[in-house]
């Protein structure tokens, strides 16, 4: 194994992965700075889902090495790895996915609750995220009484509350409409820049991806260029590695 840069808070290498003979990711690699929005767009099908989820943990690369603060994630055990993912990373669906029957301030509260947070401290840290997210109204209400707008800006909550390292966010604005969709994005942005989180966005949206500080595209599996628009024209990309 090479050991990745000491700026990438994530770094992958040659990732490879396939559902059912079906190849979805096909030697990939990037590397992700500590505090950065980093879109990775494509269309459907790409690979993008699939890259999050090696990315995160939740699947183990078929090949390839995934290094999160300088530690291999790639040669963790299952249970390993759900430990990283509950202390470190935060997930946003593209489907809000609540418990439902808990309320709101509950629902965005559950990880602060898992980790054994008081109820009342989980309670004002979910209260003040709903607030910006424009859905406190929503607080004692549950799921089934929402609208989808309304829940999935309490599952945005619920990743952001306990202040992830990294914030993974699969098509996270998928089901909202125009208005609701730039209300997230930019809590999203304002979360990362003011608590230095680290965002690792999928989206077929391009005016999604004008969110990043880059972008990363992925087609049928495989790098198709990466493009950072504070580097001058003709400059070799930082991020791309050699697969």
């Amino acid at each position: 194994m090479v050991a990745p840069p000491d700026n990438d808070v994530l770094w992958a290498r040659s990732l490879h992965y396939s559902h059912r003979g079906s190849p979805a990711l096909a030697g990939v690699s990037l590397g992700v700075r500590e505090g950065e929005i980093l879109a990775v767009n494509g269309p459907r099908g790409s690979g993008k889902t699939t890259l999050l989820r090696c990315l995160s943990g939740q699947l183990a690369p078929q090949e390839g090495e995934v290094w999160f603060n300088g530690s291999p994630v790639h040669t963790l055990r299952a249970g390993a790895r759900e430990r990283l993912r509950r202390e470190s990373f935060g997930w946003i669906d593209p489907e809000p996915t609540l418990v439902p029957e808990l309320n709101g301030w509950e629902n965005a509260a559950l990880p602060l609750l898992l980790r054994g947070s008081s109820r009342r401290v989980a309670k004002s840290a979910a209260l003040e995220w709903l607030e910006r997210l424009d859905v406190g109204m929503c607080a004692r209400k549950r799921p089934g009484s929402l609208l989808q707008s309304q829940r999935q800006r309490i599952a945005v909550a619920r990743a952001l509350i306990s202040e992830p390292s990294v914030l993974f966010a699969d098509e996270p604005t998928a089901t909202l409409r125009e208005g609701d969709r730039a209300q997230v994005l930019r809590t999203i942005a304002s979360a990362a820049r003011s608590h230095a989180v680290t965002v690792v966005l999928a989206t077929f949206d391009p005016e999604v991806a004008t969110l990043a500080d880059r972008t990363f595209s992925l087609i049928d599996g495989r790098q198709a260029g990466t493009l950072d628009p504070t580097e001058t024209e003709g400059r070799a990309d930082a991020c791309s590695l050699p697969v």
